[in-house]
């Protein structure tokens, strides 16, 4: 994809800002309420979707942004959480964390390119065949990961154009929706055709990888200062996009539950607006899905980034283009999203579900270990609670990720063992290769074990530091050898 530059040709490249990173973060967690529509089937009728996307982001996704808010200030480096984890636990557990949060991420961004064919098929059938499906999911999954290619700032630019226009179309539909709005209408709820499995899933993927965007913390204007602002930002966006068209839907039409599936918000638009408004809305969720991907692949390349840069993977993966980005880990991550795109959604879905919340169990333990054992480690921003008062917040999230685990299939629980089995198989296997010189590796040797107060050191062939919190964390940072 182009010659490798040199460090001092990396640095040039634009940092994100505050808008972009607010773009990403919407993108990494919702990209607007398309795929919401079965948690109104799922749940009996509104009520329960309504409650639950009122009550789960105070249960969930607040908890998650604030323990991603002190973290990654505090650790401002690519990589986010596998260096959380690696400080806390060491290498070992932060090479299992970046394995697992890297596997959910490419299955959650194999889902992308084919919704994005679902919502065009209603207007092009042929998208149905698979003499046009296959085609068009390759191209799609080149051209977007041609875009990340080009860069980082790029995709935040094109995130916020995205966004605004994703999200355009249910703003119209909810001013249209408010003289046919019947409130008695949002009490519906039918318990005996609620399913829990479903319900919860769906809440879950729409309200998760709030933690995502802490893989590009080295990438962002001033870290420390800017991650909490951007987390508070797309916590209040994203509920706004998923509570607005559903509010509007279901209060200003009288249709069973049965009739809300995916893709169902383009026959709202189209009952309430007309066909101008299903055609926007489906043009809305087509670039929304756009978004998604290419806001994942970014965080699942910047993570494989941050993992080379600490010696965990080899040196090949923090190799930059003359755009700043990580050629190899982007390739990597298309090539896993083309090999799971033959899954179904759901199976996809519970899969990365499952992953994902072993590697937040994990996330949440290691943010009140370091709260005990590093009580002086420099935070810009912290939680204001005492170690009592997080490790409460931590109660409800973990309560729920631990529902979702247990609602799992048989067949869940056998896919990801069997990922987590490869993990655990896979740390040796390199630090033997490192240890024969198979392949080149930089920093600290990942094969060395790491005490809680020891942090590997992933800034060594970054640019200068100038981050307050940095230099707060790299002050407390000592080799095993010192």
């Amino acid at each position: 994809m182009g010659e490798e530059q040199t460090e001092t040709n990396v640095k040039s490249n634009p940092k994100l800002t505050i808008l972009s990173l607010v773009a990403l973060i919407f993108y990494e967690v919702s990209g607007g309420p398309f795929g919401v529509e079965d948690s109104v089937k799922d749940g009996g009728g509104p009520l329960l979707s309504l409650l639950g996307f009122i009550v789960f982001p105070l249960l969930w996704s607040v908890p998650e942004a604030l323990v991603t808010a002190e973290l990654a200030a505090a650790f401002p480096q690519n990589g986010g959480y596998v260096v959380w984890i690696s400080s806390a636990f060491g290498p070992f557990w932060g090479f299992q964390e970046g394995f697992w949060k890297w596997f959910s991420g490419v299955m959650d961004n194999a889902l992308y390119p084919v919704l994005f064919l679902d919502y065009l098929k209603h207007s092009l059938p042929i998208l149905s065949q698979p003499i046009a499906r296959v085609p068009s999911l390759l191209a799609i999954t080149a051209f977007l990961t041609y875009l990340n290619y080009r860069g980082l700032h790029i995709v935040g630019f094109s995130a916020v154009i995205l966004a605004v226009f994703s999200l355009s179309p249910f703003v119209v539909m909810g001013l249209l929706a408010i003289p046919r709005i019947r409130p008695g209408r949002w009490l519906i709820v039918d318990f005996k055709n609620v399913h829990w499995r479903g319900y919860f899933n769906s809440m879950f993927w729409n309200l998760n990888y709030w933690d995502k965007a802490s893989t590009l913390a080295g990438e962002v204007e001033n870290p420390s200062a800017t991650f909490p602002k951007a987390l508070l930002g797309a916590v209040l966006l994203v509920v706004s996009s998923y509570l607005i068209p559903l509010l509007s839907g279901t209060g200003a039409l009288d249709v069973g539950a049965s009739e809300w599936s995916d893709g169902y918000f383009a026959e709202v638009g189209f009952l309430i607006g007309g066909a101008w408004l299903r055609w926007w809305i489906q043009a809305a969720a087509a670039m929304s899905n756009m978004g998604l991907f290419a806001a994942e692949m970014s965080g699942d390349a910047f993570q494989l980034l941050g993992m080379s840069e600490m010696g965990m993977l080899p040196s090949i993966f923090s190799m930059r283009s003359r755009y700043g980005t990580p050629t190899i880990s982007i390739l990597f991550s298309a090539t896993g999203v083309v090999f799971l795109s033959w899954m179904s959604f759901q199976e996809i879905l519970e899969f990365l579900n499952f992953l994902y919340s072993v590697g937040m169990l994990l996330e949440f333990a290691a943010f009140i270990k370091l709260r005990v054992h590093k009580p002086d480690l420099h935070r810009p921003y912290k939680v204001p609670l005492q170690t009592l008062g997080v490790t409460l917040l931590c109660v409800p999230p973990t309560l729920l990720l631990i529902l979702v685990m247990c609602l799992a299939t048989v067949r869940t629980l056998i896919v990801s063992g069997c990922v987590i089995i490869l993990g655990f198989l896979l740390y040796p296997a390199i630090g033997h290769a490192k240890d024969k010189n198979w392949a080149r590796f930089d920093t600290t040797d990942v094969s060395t074990d790491i005490t809680s107060d020891t942090l590997p050191i992933v800034c060594q062939q970054q640019e200068e530091i100038s981050d307050e919190a940095s230099l707060g964390l790299l002050s407390d940072i000592t080799n095993k050898e010192a």
